[in-house]
């Protein structure tokens, strides 16, 4: 067992002092919604009538109904768009891939994010892409209450894949009787090569909460459909060829692109179904139980594929050679597809005193029952329904687990707690004779793989005189990686073959100090350590050689290491009458970095292998403002701004990219938004969301503001909201006001339009 701590003497002298100040200590708080100390007793950003229900260690978000009420909420991963130095890659409404980035980590590490909805995790820690976003959609828009967010790993509580930060949903409730509903319609004109046309979708979402008095049950049951039509995720470009072809009109030279575009994959047509049940029973003895249900069903439809090349009849050209502009080119990479996925959570979790400590628990399961892709092998046979592949998840998702026991002694704050979790994944790919029936299948490849975590934690809140407090933590964290395999058809039969297990464990030791200075001022300072081990995905992704017939060492990394971090944070907070200003500095120094090296196959699709870059360094300022009736009664402000210098300082296996920019990182970022109460009835906001453009890739070469590349975005969105009796809301809004067009590689969102109607009775 190798310990995934390495250094030298400078990094083994600050781990050895956070080690001996958290030694004799335990450690504090409960599960991930147990409420935080009392409000305005530490440094909160959008604090307000609710505890914060993520530990406020490290700079610390919270929002409410306040800050929702501003935002055309479509998704609820919506609803943070405007916090400080955020940005959710959400291509489309209804994406399914919307990975959150938080300061230093960018939309592709989406492992380095621990994301709970009332405290389950829904984070998907079965790969470490921006293909395992958290599973937002357990929940709907008008059933969260909260949203907190913490940045950077500064509790002990929570393990490595709090790298970047926590994300806590909290839901409303069932409080009181009651029925809510809210439907929503939306309309995006696109215009981008061969699109002219508006997309469009709407959503229904509806439920009730019944509580009766003086019962201990209490139950909240909810119902969403939503159904959308995305833009293109994908333009296809022309290659280089020779020889001749068919000679075709249609395709559009840009400049800022290498070689004429020809085509785009289908608009995405998506279709969700959710279901939701949370039950509660508060029992004599002041214990509480809580069951939550879900299940997520969802229909995409790519088979709207588009060609903008026609012969000379002015037939359509799909695929092949091709002579325009005098020279020949292949026109390659279109195809069709369709995905249906059926996913369901199940979570139980308990609170109360025990023995004179306080004790919460909880247990959850998120699995994928089905997962069924089918996708045509060329445009050819995506016409016809002739050839393709079929994709079979075999129920792939995790268990997780967490059990806390605190009390106060004194001027101590303890507690104890221990998690776990199991994260499994398989899944087969077939070939088929008829791609929509998947009739005709024959075996062609399948991988699978398993990793477990254990960890346990101590920590404790010192509340010292003059108002201060000093949280000291330790964190221990075992893991393994198992079960892992590739199977291939070779020369007509399945060849299996096994990846080595691995196991390593790591210690995290945490420290903050927070408290009040001179002149209004408070400050609050915390260090800590965090290891992220390597998910399933990105270890057990190699390929098997044909000659061989086992795994090709060359293709994956068998002593891939756990990325660890040293993090260390600084907050200042002033206030002056109804405006406070918040200021944030952070330092995040990376050792053995797992990233994605990323190509293009000659069909213009992505291929990665995920290795270790050997330090990686990020610093960065944030400043806040947060602004109540500013000049006239009812006018509110929240606004931030961030700076970040992010590089790649070591990197033996590609030691071009030293020096360089992290890929996706932008150096400047602002969101914001600004709220008026033009009446009781009436309300009006505007919110703006802004960075730079980034680096596409390690090495800093790839640099540009068109489809393909990280590019600089400013979104400006409007939104007013009426009252329609006492009972319901009226909204009308506009994003991205000035149709900025921007990338994230696939085109973002241009001019949307959202129309919604709520209430509660």
């Amino acid at each position: 067992m190798t310990p995934p701590i390495r250094a030298g003497a400078s990094r083994r002298a600050l781990l050895a002092a956070l080690a001996v100040a958290a030694a004799p200590v335990s450690v504090h708080a409960s599960d991930a919604v147990a409420e935080a100390p009392e409000i305005d007793a530490v440094i909160i950003v959008g604090q307000g009538d609710r505890p914060i229900t993520v530990q406020p260690r490290g700079l610390s978000v919270s929002l409410g109904e306040a800050e929702f009420r501003a935002v055309n909420a479509v998704n609820v991963e919506d609803l943070m768009k405007y916090a400080p130095n955020f940005f959710v890659r959400k291509r489309f409404a209804g994406d399914d891939n919307a990975v959150v980035a938080l300061r230093g980590a960018n939309t592709v590490q989406s492992a380095r994010t621990l994301v709970l909805v009332d405290g389950f995790v829904v984070s998907n820690f079965l790969g470490n892409r921006w293909d395992f976003p958290p599973k937002w959609n357990v929940v709907g828009p008008a059933e969260v209450r909260q949203f907190d967010i913490v940045y950077g790993p500064y509790s002990a509580r929570y393990g490595g894949n709090s790298m970047g930060g926590v994300i806590s949903v909290t839901t409303r409730a069932p409080e009181r009787n009651e029925v809510y509903g809210q439907s929503q319609v939306m309309t995006m004109p696109f215009k981008e090569y061969g699109f002219d046309e508006a997309f469009q979708g709407y959503s229904a979402e509806g439920g009730l909460s019944w509580k009766p008095e003086n019962s201990p049950f209490s139950l909240r049951a909810g119902f969403r459909r939503f159904e959308n039509t995305g833009q293109s995720m994908t333009y296809n470009l022309l290659s280089a060829a020779t020889g001749t072809g068919t000679a075709v009109t249609g395709a559009y030279v840009d400049p800022r692109l290498a070689t004429p575009v020809f085509g785009a994959a289908s608009p995405v047509r998506v279709i969700q179904n959710q279901f939701r049940v949370r039950t509660g029973w508060e029992m004599d003895n002041g214990w509480r139980l809580e069951a939550l249900g879900f299940a997520w069903l969802t229909d995409q439809d790519l088979t709207d594929t588009r060609t903008f090349l026609r012969d000379a009849g002015g037939a359509p050209v799909w695929q092949g050679r091709v002579v325009l502009g005098g020279k020949t080119w292949n026109a390659t990479g279109l195809n069709q597809s369709l995905t249906e996925r059926t996913e369901y959570l199940a979570g139980l979790r308990a609170g109360g005193a025990a023995m004179g400590w306080d004790v919460s628990a909880n247990l959850s399961r998120y699995w994928i029952a089905r997962q069924d892709g089918r996708t045509s092998r060329d445009m050819a046979t995506g016409l016809v329904n002739g050839a393709g592949t079929q994709t079979l998840a075999r129920q792939p998702g995790w268990w997780t687990g967490d059990l806390v026991v605190e009390k106060a002694f004194g001027n101590h704050a303890l507690a104890l707690g221990v998690n776990g979790s199991l994260y499994e994944t398989e899944s087969e790919t077939f070939n088929t004779t008829a791609w929509k029936n998947a009739t005709g299948r024959v075996f062609s490849a399948a991988t699978w793989g398993k990793t477990t975590t254990f960890g346990v934690f101590l920590e404790d809140e010192i509340s010292l005189p003059g108002d201060y407090r000093l949280t000291a933590g330790l964190r221990y964290d075992s893991w393994k990686a198992y079960d892992g395999g590739i199977g291939k058809l070779i020369a007509g039969r399945q060849v299996d073959d096994a990846y080595p297990d691995r196991i390593d464990s790591a210690v995290s030791p945490k420290l903050s100090f927070q408290g009040p200075l001179t002149a209004g001022w408070d400050v609050q300072l915390s260090l800590g350590t965090a290891t992220r081990f390597p998910t399933v995905g990105e270890l057990f992704q190699g390929r098997i050689d044909d000659i061989t017939q086992q795994i090709d060492p060359q293709s994956f990394d068998p002593n891939l290491r756990p990325e660890t971090s040293i993090d260390a944070s600084l907050i200042l907070r002033r206030s002056f009458g109804d405006v406070r200003f918040t200021g944030s500095a952070f330092l995040q120094d990376v050792h053995d970095a797992i990233f994605s090296f990323q190509g293009l196959n000659p069909f213009g699709q992505v291929t990665s292998s995920f290795k270790n870059v050997d330090r990686v360094r990020q610093v960065g300022l944030e400043v806040i403002v947060e602004a109540r009736d500013v000049a006239i009664e009812g006018l509110d402000v929240d606004a931030n701004v961030s700076w970040m210098d992010a590089r790649t300082l070591r990197n033996r296996s590609a030691p071009l990219a030293e020096g360089e920019m992290f890929p996706r990182i932008p150096e400047w970022r602002s969101n914001g938004s600004v709220r008026y109460r033009i009446s009781d009835a009436a309300r009006a906001s505007l919110g703006w969301r802004y960075a730079t453009r980034p680096n596409s890739d390690l090495f800093g070469l790839s640099r540009g503001d068109a489809y393909g590349f990280q590019s600089e975005y400013l979104t400006f969105d409007g939104r007013v909201t009426l009252a329609v009796g006492d009972y319901a809301e009226l909204g009308i809004g506009i994003d991205n006001l000035l149709n900025d067009k921007a990338y994230v590689a696939h085109p973002l969102p241009q001019r949307s339009f959202v129309i919604d109607l709520k209430g509660r009775w």
